[in-house]
């Protein structure tokens, strides 16, 4: 593989909302679709979904998956959507082996498809959907920790020309989206993404602290409020024990009302 690798962490929406043209997803989904044309075309895709947590850190390693419908409610069309993305089994042997060696307990899994984590931005990101892809899952322990280490596991594929896509939402209190009509800013959203913007942006910063601050993540402002349950916010800590370092915002707009934000480590 040529190139070096590319981490991101992205809001991926609510369910298949974004390929369904909802207007409160417009702003990402421009974002999205724009966005591939800023890097080298990557050689095969690795994403890290919220949608899929194991008692094992587990990776998909089919040839050729097929899509996990993990939603409920929405058109029938959107239980027929398609994307024939190829797995690679080689590079998810190669992601066990170094869990492995860090000492994480990790399984392959042969017959997991692809959730709507990897596939609802991706028919986005990469419509042609001829980039091989793999899942690798959360721990159930949610430990933030954890998650870290998985992400600084796999540091000997940044010399590589790979996408690192952390899939979740900088913001995700499912009842405050669902309640939410009118287009005010949330005060409390806006201090949490403002706090992960520091954290990760923030230059001046000791990568100590960095870290530090994203394992005691429950310290930001109103993180309880932002994320009932974490684990949208994990993928985030894999990206970044991934890549180490400053990250640059990319994103921080609107997202079915409330302010989510996307973020970009280029190694």
């Amino acid at each position: 593989m040529s190139g070096r690798a590319t981490a991101l962490f992205i809001p991926h929406g609510g369910g298949p909302l974004p390929l369904l043209q909802d207007p409160g997803h417009a702003g990402m989904n421009r974002f999205l679709r724009a966005w591939p044309a800023s890097i080298e075309r990557p050689e095969a895709i690795v994403v890290v979904s919220a949608h899929w947590e194991e008692a094992v850190v587990s990776i998909t390693a089919a040839p050729a998956p097929g899509l996990l419908f993990d939603y409920y409610g929405f058109p029938p069309e959107t239980y027929e959507y398609r994307y024939p993305a190829p797995g690679n089994p080689g590079l998810a042997e190669r992601v066990q082996g170094m869990l492995k060696q860090s000492a994480i307990e990790v399984r392959l899994e042969p017959e997991r498809d692809f959730d709507h984590g990897l596939f609802v931005p991706l028919m986005l990101m990469y419509p042609e959907a001829d980039i091989p892809c793999l899942q690798v899952s959360l721990d159930a322990s949610l430990d933030p920790a954890v998650h870290v280490r998985i992400g600084q596991a796999l540091a000997g594929l940044r010399a590589e020309n790979l996408l690192i896509l952390g899939s979740g939402f900088s913001f995700h209190n499912v009842q405050a989206l669902m309640s939410k009509n009118d287009d005010s800013i949330d005060p409390r959203n806006q201090a949490f993404e403002s706090w992960l913007a520091e954290t990760l942006s923030d230059a001046e910063l000791d990568e100590g602290e960095r870290e530090r601050r994203l394992i005691d993540w429950l310290q930001a402002p109103h993180a309880r409020y932002c994320h009932p349950r974490e684990e949208h916010l994990l993928p985030l800590q894999v990206c970044y024990g991934f890549a180490r370092g400053v990250a640059k915002t990319v994103f921080q707009e609107p997202v079915a009302g409330f302010i989510a934000s996307a973020y970009e480590w280029r190694l």
